[in-house]
């Protein structure tokens, strides 16, 4: 056993304890802790806190600890919150990007209307429903989770019974990508087996039946859809949208409206306004009330769902969306002529590509918004060579007690 003291949380959410043989990442602690622990590779476990943190609280889950969903859920507010703003000047400096960051936008508990819950059967034959364990395939069961919407909740016994029939194959390690929609629970199941032929016709009757006694609005296998009571929706400012079968949704609505309400302040008084990555419409609805809209994005079910969207909703300018991958084939100069402001959402891995294009536009706003800090500082240091400056930007809390950090950036020339 050896004693260590962390110093700090590391970008993954583990304390870190400087040591003279380099780094030592010793999970769920806080800086000013002293731990005892058995170091192995880098990394502490059998870990005993022998001082507490003044800023260390009472975990809310009864899977804390074991759950690999929530890494700091042991830290008061203030610091959690200002640890994930520094988060976001680190990933800025590393490309020598100064520009104000405003406070984290905090998400209350309970909010969260998509998870992903894993099934599995159990030594006694039953199906649980959980979260991977820390730094484990094994499944922490989930009986209450205080993240998650209460009504996902309440149904994850039913959802059990869902699952139980996609268990068929012994290679299926099913997951169900769980939304709670305008119009109930969409559920999108992953991992089930299907070089063998996939499920019987047996087990499909079963799933679905599963299905309309938990009174889902849809359940879909991959994106093909198996049973749909109701069409899922969702509201993007004035219209509602029909959520495609496994399609993208900001996980919570306060943290979606967070980022639509910054950049919706930013383009204000623009005459053009182009919103690429857009997904179903989350920026793009809110953004026609201010100015005609042309969006893009590669996923052609969200293309065709914002545009059965625009029916839906009255007051708004022009619309014109399409499907096109923004990686291959990024809009160009001329592709956005007249836009005098441009809205990009990616994913992960950033918009290079795309930020090349936007940098040589004569937008003269343009809103970054990323789920990855990394990537949002070399796509920003693209924007900052070409004569724009990173006005504000605003990290957004959206996965709470989690590592992960969202922002929305603000660029003008």
């Amino acid at each position: 056993m050896e004693i260590l003291s962390i110093d700090r949380v590391g970008g993954q959410g583990d304390g870190v304890a400087n040591t003279p043989n380099g780094p030592v990442f010793v999970p769920l602690t806080l800086p000013g802790e002293t731990v005892r622990a058995v170091v192995t590779d880098g990394r502490a476990e059998q870990i005993e806190i022998v001082t507490v943190s003044a800023d260390r609280i009472a975990p809310v889950s009864p899977q804390y600890g074991d759950c690999g969903g929530c890494s700091l859920q042991h830290w008061a507010a203030e610091p959690y919150l200002g640890w994930k703003r520094e988060q976001v000047r680190l990933a800025l400096a590393r490309e020598a990007i100064e520009t104000e960051i405003e406070a984290t936008v905090a998400t209350p508990a309970g909010t969260r209307r998509r998870v992903a819950l894993h099934a599995r059967r159990m030594p006694d034959g039953r199906v649980a429903l959980g979260f991977k364990a820390r730094r484990s395939w094994r499944l922490v069961e989930v009986t209450a989770c205080p993240i998650a919407d209460p009504r996902i909740v309440a149904a994850i016994p039913m959802l059990a019974e869902v699952a139980a029939p996609l268990l068929e194959h012994p290679k299926s390690a099913p997951s169900l990508h769980v939304t709670w929609t305008l119009s109930g629970l969409d559920v999108d199941v992953t991992g089930v087996e299907r070089r063998t032929g996939g499920l019987s016709g047996d087990a499909q009757m079963r799933a679905i039946a599963a299905a309309q006694r938990a009174d889902l609005a849809r359940l879909s296998l991959a994106g093909d859809v198996m049973m749909m009571a109701r069409q899922p929706k969702v509201a993007f400012g004035p219209a509602t949208v029909p959520l495609p079968a496994g399609g993208f949704l900001q996980a919570v609505p306060e943290a979606e409206a967070a980022m639509v309400s910054r950049a919706l302040a930013a383009v204000k008084g623009a005459k053009k306004i182009a919103d690429l990555f857009c997904g179903a419409g989350t920026f793009t609805f809110p953004l026609a009330t201010v100015a005609p809209v042309i969006a893009a994005d590669a996923s052609k079910p969200g293309i065709d769902a914002l545009k059965i969207g625009v029916g839906s909703a009255k007051g708004m300018k022009a619309i014109t969306a399409e499907a096109r991958d923004l990686f291959r084939r990024p809009l160009t100069p001329f592709d956005l002529k007249g836009c005098d402001a441009i809205v990009f959402d990616p994913p992960r891995a950033g918009a290079i590509e795309q930020t090349a294009q936007i940098a040589d536009t004569k937008a003269s706003v343009v809103v970054g918004v990323s789920c990855n800090p990394q990537t949002f500082a070399r796509d920003a240091r693209v924007l900052l060579d070409k004569g724009f400056r990173l006005e504000t930007v605003t990290p957004v809390d959206q996965f709470l007690w989690s590592a992960h950090v969202e922002l929305v950036g603000i660029f003008r020339r």
